[in-house]
């Protein structure tokens, strides 16, 4: 089953900047073959649904071996079953659509 997941690794006990502990599952990704985003909060991952959460489990091995005492995630998941449906073919439908106004005003 195809999946895609919004993934945030924190670890905790490691100090306030956690940039190394983030590039180091980017790179667990990019090892496993996987499409993924990194945005602001978190990353996008998609892929096959096994592959993705052998992926998760090898970012908190890694970020347990480089030191951190504790690590908590969230995780967003979807899947269908109606179609296929990339991470980026949803981003593509939303900016898709131009706004006539700027409603943030």
């Amino acid at each position: 089953m195809k999946v895609i997941v919004d993934l945030c690794v924190v670890p905790m006990g490691v100090g306030v900047s956690v940039s190394k502990y983030v590039a180091e599952c980017q790179k667990v990704l990019q090892e496993a073959g996987l499409e993924h985003q990194l945005h602001a909060y978190g990353t996008n991952v998609e892929g096959d649904w096994d592959d993705v959460f052998a992926a998760i489990k090898r970012c908190h091995e890694r970020v347990h071996e480089m030191g951190a005492p504790r690590i908590t995630t969230s995780i967003k998941v979807g899947t269908r079953t109606d179609r296929e449906q990339s991470m980026k073919d949803k981003t593509e439908s939303v900016y898709g659509i131009v706004p006539t106004e700027n409603t943030l005003g």
